[in-house]
């Protein structure tokens, strides 16, 4: 009879143990644009404002488990977001522009369904608009990422009990171009409680069975730039903080959450360093605040970070000077797009300026000639822009995939690049690995050279998604 207990006891453990492994509550974050070189280059960045030679590690860079991964879509061996979102949620390749459907145009299931099915509650939550491609991969299926209003209809489809992010990019037109019902009063309809902005959230979340927060609308379709951000614009870590407090109101049976870092990639794409690594260390701030909830969750609780892509071909190091000045990126003090509002209001308000007049204006934004000293072959780049764009009134504006830039303020975030010792290949994405970092329940899975496909399905094993 002894024996008997014993062995039961044993097994009782065992049975204990396995649980305490397996992933109750998931953090899933993603990195849009964020190659390995944006991760090197920010925590140089940190080291060298620190006075250090050397790195000052980032939070998720210093997790137990790190490793690289593949990024080819089905179609392609630079992938585009939907279809990298879709590998990342769903562990199947696809083409470019697919919103969770495979290659032959067929829906599939995705992570955060299975755990919906499993019993968990299910978060979504961006710096950018909500039906952007990488959170619409984890709740919609469409044929085209540019379906945003069909793909913001998913929503109510999936069911899920958190939404968060910019805003909605066409609320009430539909992917053909005619006018369409709004979509929130059918969000409404649907039993969400739609919160723009934090101090609305607080007044709805107790007794909201579901949610989708936003910024005000007169804030545009993504949160503020952080390097642009004031002090009472809402952020990537208050987005997380509210979904795991909305997450684990209630009857708790854990949670899945996909969290993305939206605008790596928009400065990738403009080719700008420092809104690159201001969006990084913000996007470790927001991994902190998951982190603190691991600490006390520590057994149950996975946190994985990822990109889809890198953005910008990143270089770190040029010229053959073998150095980096990469502290020079903090004296730019916005990003390009608010620069160039600066800029067309000094026109307005300077239409005889001066190059010196000029000069003392880009030492105010950019340090040049106060903090940072430019060669006279990068004065010169300047001067002409200057010459063209103020004298002449001929320069167009310089385009990204989301800006359209001022050429004096793309002139002199490329002069700043060059002080810095960067460089960039591409204004689109590239076919470089992305990097992985994980700890927690089942981090141990998370080691040797993955293909994105891969991530999805290793979390799902942590976590027993069937």
């Amino acid at each position: 009879m002894k024996k008997l207990n014993l062995i039961v006891m044993l097994l009782v453990l065992l049975a204990c143990n396995v649980q305490a492994q397996q992933a109750k509550y998931v953090f899933y974050f993603i990195g849009d644009g964020m190659g390995v070189n944006h991760v090197n280059a920010t925590e140089i960045f940190l080291a060298q404002k620190e006075g250090k030679t050397g790195t000052t590690p980032l939070t998720f860079a210093s997790f137990p488990y790190a490793t690289v991964a593949t990024t080819y879509s089905a179609n392609s061996p630079v992938t585009d977001s939907a279809a990298a979102g879709t590998a990342l949620a769903t562990g199947v390749k696809t083409y470019n522009g697919a919103i969770g459907m495979d290659a032959n145009r067929e829906p599939v299931e995705n992570i955060a369904e299975k755990a919906k099915k499993a019993g968990k509650k299910v978060g979504v939550a961006t710096t950018v608009s909500i039906d952007h491609a990488t959170p619409a991969s984890f709740y919609a299926h469409q044929v085209d990422r540019n379906m945003s209003y069909e793909i913001a209809l998913d929503i109510i489809k999936a069911d899920f009990d958190f939404y968060a992010g910019g805003g909605f990019a066409k609320p009430h037109t539909t992917s053909d171009r005619k006018e369409a019902p709004s979509i929130y009063p059918q969000f409404e309809e649907a039993g969400f409680a739609v919160a723009r902005g934090l101090d609305e959230y607080k007044e709805k979340a107790a007794t909201a069975k579901k949610m989708i927060l936003m910024q005000d609308e007169k804030d545009g379709t993504s949160l503020a730039h952080a390097i642009d951000r004031d002090e009472d614009d809402i952020t990537l870590a208050d987005l997380t903080s509210s979904a795991i407090e909305f997450l684990t109101k209630g009857k708790n049976n854990g949670f899945f959450l996909m969290v993305e870092g939206g605008s790596i990639d928009w400065a990738g794409h403009a080719n700008d360093g420092a809104s690159a690594i201001a969006e990084i260390i913000d996007f470790d701030e927001a991994i902190k605040v998951a982190y603190e909830f691991y600490k006390k969750h520590p057994k149950e609780t996975l946190i994985v970070v990822t990109a889809d892509h890198e953005t910008g071909g990143l270089t770190l190091g040029i010229d053959n000077i073998y150095n980096l000045q990469l502290k020079n990126l903090a004296q730019q003090k916005t990003s390009p797009d608010r620069l160039s509002r600066a800029i067309s209001d000094f026109r307005k308000n300077n239409r005889r300026a001066t190059w010196e007049d000029v000069k003392e204006f880009l030492g105010e934004h950019m340090g040049f000639w106060k903090e940072i000293q430019i060669n006279w072959e990068q004065e010169k780049a300047l001067r002409d822009v200057y010459e063209q764009s103020f004298v002449r009134n001929r320069m167009p504006m310089a385009e990204s995939m989301y800006s359209r830039t001022e050429p004096l303020a793309a002139a002199a975030v490329k002069v700043l690049n060059e002080t810095a010792l960067i460089g960039w290949t591409s204004g689109g994405h590239t076919a470089s690995y992305v990097p992985v970092f994980a700890i927690g329940a089942k981090a141990d899975l998370f080691q040797g050279r993955m293909d994105n496909t891969d991530i999805p399905k290793r979390i799902m094993k942590a976590a027993k998604y069937k």
